[in-house]
């Protein structure tokens, strides 16, 4: 099956599309054509974020959260993903790092983010996410 993506491939474009989810999700203009459910089958059963901020949230929390935040933001919200990388790999399961760049009202931060996957079926990308944790990373003053 050398014609597959690999794990690695799959998680990363997993972040990206899951991104490029959340910056259409929370679009006031775009947020009614946005299907919630590709959120809930990315996210794995027993899925634990914990927030930049130290806050320890279960899958659930973390989809209350965003169901409740559509459409929260005019077209001045931005996400780019950058410095994608392995940190582990074994089997069907994969820890990546990467940086999340936020814009949102003329306001930037950012965030070094690590990732489990595992790998899913059902899942677009073919992996689910099982734990995250973010950090808050300085912005640099431009």
């Amino acid at each position: 099956m050398s014609g597959d993506p690999s794990l690695f491939s799959r998680a990363s474009a997993e972040i990206v599309d899951l991104h490029r989810f959340f910056v259409d999700w929370f679009d006031t203009a775009r947020a009614d054509r946005v299907d919630f459910s590709r959120f809930e089958r990315v996210m794995g059963d027993s899925f634990e974020m914990i927030a930049p901020d130290g806050q320890l949230l279960d899958r659930n929390a973390v989809l209350d959260h965003i169901k409740a935040s559509r459409a929260s933001s005019d077209s001045d919200f931005a996400i780019a993903i950058e410095d994608i990388r392995v940190v582990w790999q074994a089997g069907d399961t994969i820890v990546v790092c990467y940086v999340e760049a936020q814009q949102r009202a003329g306001k930037h931060s950012r965030r070094r983010s690590s990732a489990v996957f595992t790998t899913s079926s059902s899942a677009p990308n073919g992996v689910e996410w099982r734990h995250l944790h973010e950090t808050w990373l300085q912005v640099p003053e431009g």
